[in-house]
């Protein structure tokens, strides 16, 4: 594999604000007097972005420090965070091992401790595999839930701005400051049903460490997991073809990149009728299982994180977003945890809550983190 070039997970830093509460942001995101290049050669000459995106405003004007922004995969539209362009982030604790993308930068941030929380976005899993590559938190809020105005794309029907931090105690601070409500620390952990769906001794190194703790999980299944990925696939090809194909004319768009752009272009009416469809069908699978627990947990990632190596194929890993991919498609919030190492390299837990639950999720990750192994 050609070396990449080796970035600390910024590619421009700086000082906003003055609070003690310091974060970065994925270069998605408008910063006033900054370029918003999303890690793309296309966008080198970017306009200077004219003011904050919502959420950035609203962390200032809450007292949190704003200390740059972070590289990603290009367009934010990869898996392993790998952009020889805007920098590929060292993973702090694995060197060896992809950062995990896209937001590779915001999450490698959080974990060398360079700053308390980090924004990234997550349209298939883009805050969650990165934070389960780097042993940090990532959360994935309810769609919506957070504001997406000043984010590239302008559209998603699956994006949201999610956060990184090394502790849950942050995490519950920064919903508190965009209005967020976080209940006081749980006493005890509500019931959680367990999706066997990575690899198995992934899954049985995950279930021993929630009996470790004294977790007891139900065991369910999700019959359209896998259909939902795909159908996710689908509609982000659709979307991002929608959102980016007008850049393909400069001829400066990675060809990994370009490639899975211009593949947009060909989904039909009917696929994404048929994708939307088993949106529906999904969400009524989920909501019914959580109906019965108020928590759903899997694995983060299928299988455990690729070397920079064993990913030099872009394509040849974008089946590790299986597990994360599908809750994007029925919009709810999702949390990873770091849960330890299994031949090391990191694993991660994922916690699946009802809409308007991101609170619950971060105080079950709060129960989980105090009674670590």
């Amino acid at each position: 594999m050609k070396p990449v070039f080796e970035s600390n997970g910024y590619v421009e830093q700086f000082t906003l604000g003055s609070g003690e509460l310091r974060f970065a942001v994925k270069d998605t995101l408008d910063i006033a007097g900054h370029p918003t290049r999303a890690g793309c050669p296309a966008l080198a000459d970017a306009p200077k972005a004219k003011q904050h995106a919502r959420i950035v405003k609203v962390l200032l004007n809450s007292g949190c420090t704003l200390m740059g922004k972070t590289t990603l995969h290009e367009l934010a539209f990869g898996v392993t965070g790998i952009n020889p362009w805007s920098g590929t982030p060292l993973n702090p604790h694995y060197p060896s091992l992809i950062p995990g993308g896209s937001s590779s930068g915001s999450a490698t941030v959080v974990a060398a401790g360079e700053v308390d929380f980090a924004l990234g976005t997550d349209t298939g899993g883009s805050v969650r595999m990165p934070a389960a590559c780097c042993g940090v938190l990532g959360l994935k809020p309810g769609y919506g839930a957070l504001s997406r105005q000043g984010v590239l794309p302008a559209y998603s029907s699956l994006d949201c701005v999610g956060i990184f931090a090394r502790e849950p105690q942050v995490l519950r601070t920064v919903l508190e400051h965009v209005a967020i409500p976080v209940d006081e620390p749980l006493h005890a952990l509500p019931s959680i049903s367990f999706i066997f769906a990575a690899q198995p001794e992934i899954d049985a190194r995950l279930v021993d460490a929630l009996e470790a703790r004294g977790v007891a999980a139900n065991s369910v299944t999700l019959p359209l997991l896998e259909q939902a990925h795909l159908a996710g696939l689908t509609i982000i090809s659709r979307e991002n073809w929608l959102a980016f194909n007008t850049l393909l004319a400069s001829h400066a768009v990675s060809p990994d990149v370009a490639s899975r752009i211009q593949a947009g272009e060909s989904i039909t009416s009917e696929q994404l009728a048929s994708a939307e469809n088993v949106r529906a069908q999904f969400t009524q699978q989920v909501n019914a299982l959580l109906e019965a627990t108020p928590l759903l947990a899997l694995a983060t990632l299928p299988e455990l994180p690729p070397t920079l190596e064993e990913a030099e194929d872009p394509l040849s890993v974008v089946n590790l977003t299986r597990l994360v991919r599908p809750f994007n498609l029925s919009g709810h919030p999702a949390l990873s945890l770091p849960m330890g190492e299994l031949n090391g390299r990191p694993i991660a837990l994922q916690l699946v809550a009802g809409m308007g639950e991101e609170g619950l999720l971060v105080q079950a990750a709060e129960w989980l983190m105090r009674r670590r192994i």
